[in-house]
C-alpha cells in the first residue's frame, strides 16, 4: 500500500514534468518557426529592407522625371530641353552636331 502511494506520487510528478516539457517544446517550436515567430520576423525585416530600397530608388526616379517635366512647363520652357526633345521626336540633327551611330545590343 505504501509502495503504491509512493509509485503513484512519482508517476504523477513524472507525468506533470512530461506534460510541462511537451508544452514548453510546443511553444518554443512555434516561437521560432510559427507564423509570427523569429524566422518569420527575419523574413519580414528582409522584405521590408528590400521594399525600402525599391521605394528610395523610385523616389529618386520620380524626382528626376519631375525635374525634367518642370523644364517643359508652358510658363518657363528651358530652350535646351525643348531642343533636345524636338530633335529626338523628329529624328533631326543640327548641321554642327556630331552624330555617333551605335549598334543596338
Amino acid at each position: 500500500m505504501v509502495s503504491r502511494r509512493r509509485a503513484r506520487g512519482i508517476l504523477t510528478a513524472l507525468g506533470l514534468y512530461i506534460v510541462a516539457a511537451a508544452m514548453i517544446g510546443y511553444f518554443g517550436f512555434h516561437a521560432f518557426s510559427g507564423q509570427r515567430g523569429l524566422h518569420a520576423r527575419h523574413q519580414i525585416e528582409q522584405q521590408m529592407a528590400e521594399l525600402t530600397a525599391e521605394r528610395d530608388r523610385l523616389k529618386a526616379e520620380r524626382n528626376l522625371w519631375e525635374r525634367r517635366v518642370s523644364l517643359l512647363r508652358p510658363d518657363k520652357i528651358d530652350p535646351d530641353t525643348l531642343d533636345e526633345q524636338a530633335r529626338q521626336l523628329i529624328n533631326l540633327a543640327h548641321p554642327h552636331d556630331l552624330v555617333m551611330m551605335v549598334k543596338p545590343r
